[in-house]
């Protein structure tokens, strides 16, 4: 009988011990797999509802570089580039003059300074390009800014509903307090390729030299 009572509680504990096997290896499968690395486990990344962003992966470059300085180039800081062009009326067509780094008078157009919101690895080594983020699809683009274009960055941004007008980024011809010079002057944006302020880091061989009214003519 005594025999008999012991079996029936080593089978009981037989059960109860496979029964618990059991269950912390389903539960191990569940959470992690096959794999004893258990991948699974690992905390998940935190993510937002824009997409992915795509880093910069064209060769490290400068504007400096990239363009040879030529004696009818003129130097200057790539924010008072953009400054001269927003203070003289922001035109796509027409020339505005600046004065450059070395004091002399100058003279671009909007081409001069459109390279300076679509080429990446620009202001920095590693940065984004404006239009990475910032392109046509509103639906994606953060604060609804396209700056792909001349339109788009008049256009200006939170435009609700794709509305072909939104808020001024160019500070209504104030480039001081207008909402561009300050992100890319004054602002540490928290988001890929704004690592710091921008207005220190680039200077640009762009538009041409005005000829010196003062210069005494050659004989």
């Amino acid at each position: 009988m005594n025999d008999d009572v012991r079996k029936y509680i080593y089978g009981a504990v037989t059960v109860f011990l496979v029964g618990v096997l059991v269950w912390v290896g389903i539960i191990f499968v569940n959470a992690c797999g096959l794999s004893l690395a258990c991948n699974r486990g690992n905390t998940l990344p935190e993510t937002t509802p824009i997409p992915t962003l795509i880093p910069a992966t064209l060769p490290v470059m400068t504007m400096e570089s990239n363009a040879v300085a030529t004696p009818d180039k003129c130097h200057v800081a790539g924010v008072d580039l953009i400054g001269a062009w927003v203070e003289a009326g922001a035109s796509d067509t027409e020339a505005f003059q600046f004065e450059d780094a070395d004091g002399r008078q100058c003279e671009a157009t909007f081409a001069d300074v459109q390279p300076l919101f679509t080429q990446a690895n620009l202001w920095y080594a590693g940065s984004l390009s404006c239009i990475s983020c910032h392109s046509v699809d509103l639906a994606v683009s953060p604060a609804q800014l396209d700056m792909s274009s001349y339109e788009g960055i008049l256009a200006g941004s939170r435009r609700a509903d794709d509305a072909p007008k939104g808020t001024d980024i160019l500070g209504g011809g104030n480039w001081s307090s207008s909402l561009l010079y300050q992100f890319i002057a004054e602002t540490k944006a928290d988001v890929p390729g704004h690592d710091g302020a921008l207005s220190s880091a680039l200077m640009v061989y762009a538009g041409t030299l005005l000829p010196d009214v003062n210069a005494t003519p050659t004989p």
